[in-house]
């Protein structure tokens, strides 16, 4: 695979802390991943554990998580996960049949695919691919995804490539590509080492030779 030799080859390990991943996909929503590592551990350091912060009035975990934006919002999908969950600690996930893991995920309050589809593969390494802005950018663009596909079908589409490729490679690659080549405005199709493959840059060669 081209974008392996180019950004090499990453690996997954899995931690096996569910109610963690959770808690951590929900702090990432629009917001940097600086401040979604800093908000989780702020509210790391400031309760004991999760039932700490299930018990705790909201206020308080709202200033906890403050530094990483939309605190407000953050901070009522958190309780209310943890108080839908109760002493649960999501464990069972691992062994669960794959699609009723996912429903259960995408059941809690404010979750949807690819909040479940972080836990899945970041916590057990379970054959899911998150779909976050990137990943659906670059796929798209390759003709991976139906252009215009929205985010939640993507999940979907996207699980028919776990059959030949590692998940989370497939996933943290299209990332760092989308990150560092194809960009949302100004792709850099001449430095792409798949430009000759995607129909997308082959749309734009025309405009660029003016």
């Amino acid at each position: 695979m081209r974008l392996r030799c180019l950004y090499g080859a990453p690996r997954l390990r899995k931690h096996e802390r569910p109610l963690d991943e959770l808690v951590l996909t929900v702090l990432s929503q629009n917001t940097s991943d600086r401040n979604r590592d800093l908000a989780y551990a702020r509210l790391r350091e400031r309760f004991s554990d999760w039932r700490a912060v299930r018990e705790a009035p909201v206020e308080e975990v709202e200033d906890a998580i403050r530094c990483g934006g939309l605190a407000p919002t953050k901070a009522r999908r958190i309780k209310a996960i943890l108080e839908r969950l109760g002493d649960d600690d999501l464990r069972w996930l691992a062994d669960a049949p794959l699609q009723r893991a996912r429903e259960f995920l995408c059941e809690l309050p404010g979750i949807g695919r690819k909040t479940a589809a972080c836990v899945l593969l970041f916590a057990f390494g379970r054959p899911e691919v998150p779909i976050d802005t990137h990943v659906h950018r670059v796929a798209t663009r390759l003709g991976l995804l139906p252009q215009r596909v929205g985010l939640e079908e993507a999940h979907d589409l996207a699980l028919r490539y776990t059959a030949d490729f590692d998940p989370y490679e497939f996933h943290v690659l299209l990332i760092r590509h989308g990150r560092r080549l194809c960009a949302a405005r100004r792709p850099a199709c001449e430095r792409c080492p798949v430009a000759d493959l995607c129909p997308s840059s082959r749309a734009l060669a025309p405009a660029r030779g003016r």
